[in-house]
């Protein structure tokens, strides 16, 4: 699921597939996304990069138009991202890192791992 909050430019969405279960938010007013992985009980944080990243009333659009159309027309957007991590260093966030990343990083990743 996928829920779009225009006001404060925040994106969280939802995926529910038992291993592979995620929560992934997209805040565009700080510039960061970040992704809990379920099944690692971690949190990833990279820097919102507008080349790769769509807009968000293109995902709003896209999003809508996926929702009017059946399986079998998927939609695709002209940008797409793949994003491979690499194990490394994880740190606690402190309460300086969370003012750079906003109040919805916070409350996904507070007590978890945090890779950036």
């Amino acid at each position: 699921t996928m829920t779009i909050d225009k006001d404060n430019r925040v994106i969280e969405i939802h995926v529910r597939s038992g291993l592979y279960s995620s929560d992934t938010i997209i805040d565009y007013k700080h510039g960061y996304i970040a992704i809990r992985l379920f099944s690692r009980s971690a949190c990833f944080i990279m820097k919102l990069n507008k080349e790769h990243i769509p807009d968000l009333q293109d995902i709003q659009r896209l999003a809508l138009e996926k929702k009017n159309t059946n399986n079998m027309n998927p939609v695709h957007s002209p940008k797409s991202l793949w994003v491979q991590y690499q194990s490394g260093q994880s740190v606690r966030g402190s309460n300086k890192d969370w003012g750079i990343y906003g109040k919805p990083i916070e409350h996904l990743c507070t007590a978890l791992p945090l890779y950036q």
